[in-house]
């Protein structure tokens, strides 16, 4: 089975949640600093807020600007959900060089929200700020492999991504999503069918070049900004400041990934979500899956998932679910980059609500099932962790879910006519399914303690570093981390 619609948002990732920026392709790499080694720490200013609008035409004739009324700000303001197209940026700087970021933050800080859009993913849309400035990135979407690195602009999709480094035989683990941007994912942490053989997105973030709210261009990494680098590593998107490239480690790709869909009678929801907590983490690293929940009379189960290596072991690993849930099995022997676009979906735009949670340890399967009864329409996605994500402690990076076996998506589909049934309903099943925390790249405006849920202990940290470089709260929005 191909993996649709709703399987490869699971792993999109609110890659426009407003701070991933993107590199020009003229761009220097961003392991060239442009900073002093160490930490070079804006002020916490003080001063007295700007007044006025920004001036337009002053930026206008620096970068690329789009006004309301404009010719192509219609199209450009657009992102992946339909829902947010009433929403109206003041401006659309599109930049093509970490120097027009730099003019953009600079014309429009404390005088109109900023957020920048790589991707267009973000699940709250928050890369699309109301009267504010929109700092779109997509020009800035160079893939440089080097090596065994790769530079790589913030406005690059992964497609293209998983494109250039196939070519060059290498390998990021990431999402799969092909039209989400490598900033969001990479920011929030980055879950992908890769991630228990190869870690998370962020695990591999070497350093990333970042315009600050005091309009310097940095670079962080493990010895320059050592504790901005941090927060980049699963800190959310729109936080600290707007990176313009990011420089990754990768591995070699594998030669051969196998991949699958297991499909289950009617009925077995309670027992194939038993089998797959106890099944997954006892498996190889080798092996990624999901379960997959969908509403309705009765709940509906699929199981799906990659393997990196051949089929024969593969099905040696499915054997151990098989027989204690009986399902029926298709199973596909992929090269690297075939296997990315075995889960990539529709580019086309989605209109949808979601939200996350957190299953840390096993839970009760009816506790998940029974509130599905009869939600046709919507899916409760579990997608596994553990393996090499578990590797790092959960505060070596921003983070937090690292002990945990999988994130729960919890997705309904939603047009205008019925968004507002459906966003309740997903609220509905968040708080019904009795699970703690969440995934920052599944953003969720209506989530509970959202601070708590999405960075754990790692919130005072991360509000420290937002102290340290947006004092002012340049980059705020409704679930930015702000100064402590």
């Amino acid at each position: 089975m191909k993996l649709g619609r709703r399987n490869f948002l699971k792993l999109a990732g609110a890659a426009a949640a407003g701070a991933a920026a993107t590199a020009c392709s003229a761009a220097p790499p961003a392991q060239a600093p442009t900073s002093a080694p160490g930490t070079s720490l804006p002020p916490s200013t003080g001063v007295t807020p700007p007044s006025g609008p920004p001036d337009w035409a002053a930026l206008r004739n620096k970068v690329s600007l789009l006004l309301p009324g404009d010719s192509g700000y219609e199209n450009a303001k657009r992102v992946f959900n339909p829902a947010f197209d009433g929403l109206k940026p003041a401006a659309i700087a599109k930049c093509a060089k970490p120097e027009d970021v730099q003019a953009a933050v600079e014309a429009a800080a404390r005088r109109v929200p900023i957020a920048a859009r790589s991707g267009g993913h973000s699940y709250a849309g928050y890369s699309v700020p109301d009267a504010g400035l929109m700092i779109d990135l997509g020009g800035m979407s160079s893939v440089d492999v080097q090596g065994e690195q790769v530079v790589i602009g913030a406005g690059a999709k992964l497609k293209d991504v998983y494109a250039t480094l196939a070519s060059a035989g290498r390998c990021l683990p990431a999402g799969s999503c092909p039209s989400v941007g490598i900033a969001g994912l990479t920011l929030g942490g980055g879950i992908g069918v890769l991630a228990r053989k190869y870690g998370l997105t962020c695990d591999h973030l070497v350093s990333a070049q970042v315009a600050t709210a005091d309009g310097k261009l940095r670079t962080a990494s493990a010895d320059s900004e050592p504790e901005l680098f941090w927060a980049l590593r699963g800190g959310g998107g729109g936080n600290f400041g707007v990176v313009t490239s990011f420089t990754f480690r990768t591995d070699p790709s594998p030669s051969v990934v196998s991949v699958f869909s297991l499909h289950f009678p009617a009925g077995s929801a309670n027992d194939v979500l038993a089998e797959w907590q106890r099944w997954l983490p006892e498996a190889p690293p080798e092996l990624w899956a999901n379960v997959v929940l969908s509403g309705g009379s009765p709940v509906g189960a699929r199981v799906s998932g990659c393997y990196v290596g051949d089929s024969a072991s593969l099905g040696r690993e499915l054997d151990k679910l098989t027989s204690k849930v009986k399902g029926t099995r298709t199973v596909k022997q992929l090269d690297y980059l075939g296997a990315m676009k075995y889960f990539s979906g529709s580019e086309n735009r989605q209109s949808f609500v979601a939200s996350s949670r957190i299953l840390g340890e096993p839970t009760d399967p009816a506790k998940l099932t029974s509130i599905l009864n009869g939600r046709r329409g919507m899916d409760l996605l579990v997608d596994g962790l553990g393996g090499a994500v578990a590797d790092i402690a959960p505060d070596a990076t921003a983070f937090w879910h690292r002990k945990a076996i999988g994130s729960v998506q919890i997705y309904s589909q939603a047009d205008t006519r019925n968004r507002s049934v459906a966003t309740g309903s997903v609220a509905e099943v968040v708080t019904g399914i009795g699970l703690s925390g969440g995934y920052v790249n599944y953003i969720d405006p209506g989530l509970p303690d959202w601070m708590t849920a999405y960075y754990g202990d790692n919130a005072t940290r991360l509000k420290q570093v937002a102290k340290t470089y947006d004092p002012d709260k340049v980059f705020g929005f409704a679930q930015a981390v702000t100064p402590a």
